[in-house]
């Protein structure tokens, strides 16, 4: 049976930088920051920087281009690294310059381009200090320096949404301190075993150092919470998807996330992006009394004023959901 097609909306890019500035009037404060007044301190207002490595094994992709032209975060930047896993940059960025192109052919506009960024994973200085840490000063680093200089304002930080390591946003800090005063990062990474957070696999051994960064010196969202993808979209929903390149593109993917059912990366995006999709979330700030592991960063434990956030519990049926409105939504790929 075809799927109902619910209404919808579009916005340009444009308009969701308006709708940005009028949320911004409706924030509270607190710890010291502005933030909506939700779980987290960011919402689908702010603007939003993609970082990934792999292209092939989840949907961040896919929902980050359709809520950016369905009324959520708009998509600012596009960053693209190669991590011990998905070791082969050309390959990584290739596969997002295909999303890029397919969106853009869909009539999805203000798709940002992609920025390749190589970038080793950052060594541990003989001092142990942080700001004794040699920069890659990868390009990945330098487009979150400049985008968030350009984008952000005072109350409205721009995200970086990482699937990856996180060696491009610690490399951001270690070129410009005053990046984390612009950018809030929220990542799909590590583990939650009640009451503590850890900073492990997935993506969280990828690059220890750069966690032992990130999380002392950003505001840091650990989304550690997922889903099995596989229920996005199934064999039976491909001749519902919509028949134009992004259409084709989800239903070529698809042996792919079965393969990966929990590699669902796009936990990040809709930790922030999707109204509800986050249920719970503990308040942190990371544990660093036991020295640095090299295998993964430090604890993240409970406190009430950290500069960190982990969201414990998400509504995955509203990713299926909102992904399928926005699908068939004809306004959603109207010129």
């Amino acid at each position: 049976m075809a799927r109902r097609r619910p209404p919808g909306r579009r916005g340009s890019w444009a308009a969701a930088v308006g709708a940005v500035l009028l949320a911004a009037c409706t924030e509270t404060l607190d710890a010291g920051y502005n933030r909506p007044p939700g779980l987290l301190p960011v919402d689908a207002a702010n603007p939003v920087i993609l970082y990934e490595d792999d292209w092939s094994g989840d949907w961040l992709g896919e929902y980050a281009v359709l809520l950016a032209n369905s009324g959520g975060p708009p998509l600012v930047g596009i960053v693209v690294n190669a991590s011990k896993i998905w070791g082969d940059l050309s390959i990584n960025a290739s596969g997002w310059n295909d999303l890029v192109t397919a969106a853009q052919s869909s009539g999805l506009p203000n798709i940002p381009s992609v920025t390749a960024s190589a970038g080793a994973a950052l060594t541990i200085p003989s001092d142990g200090q942080i700001d004794s840490t040699t920069p890659n000063d990868s390009a990945g680093a330098q487009l979150i320096r400049d985008v968030s200089r350009d984008v952000s304002q005072p109350n409205l930080p721009v995200v970086v949404v990482s699937g990856t390591s996180l060696t491009d946003l610690a490399d951001a800090y270690l070129v410009d301190h005053t990046v984390v005063d612009r950018v809030v990062v929220v990542a799909s990474l590590g583990g939650y075993t009640a009451p503590n957070a850890s900073m492990g696999a997935p993506n969280g051994d990828m690059d220890p150092w750069a966690d032992w960064i990130v999380s002392q010196r950003f505001r840091y969202v650990q989304v550690s919470a997922y889903y099995d993808q596989t229920t996005d979209v199934t064999a039976a929903d491909v001749p519902d998807l919509p028949p134009n390149a992004l259409g084709a593109r989800i239903a070529n993917k698809l042996p792919n996330i079965i393969a990966v059912p929990q590699a669902a990366d796009q936990v990040a995006l809709l930790a922030m992006g999707l109204p509800g999709f986050t249920v719970s979330v503990q308040r942190v700030s990371p544990d660093t009394s036991g020295g640095f592991d090299s295998t993964e960063g430090p604890p993240l434990v409970p406190d009430p004023n950290g500069n960190g956030w982990v969201v414990t519990q998400i509504a995955a049926p509203l990713a299926q959901s909102r992904l399928w409105q926005m699908l068939l939504d004809p306004r959603t790929f109207s010129p």
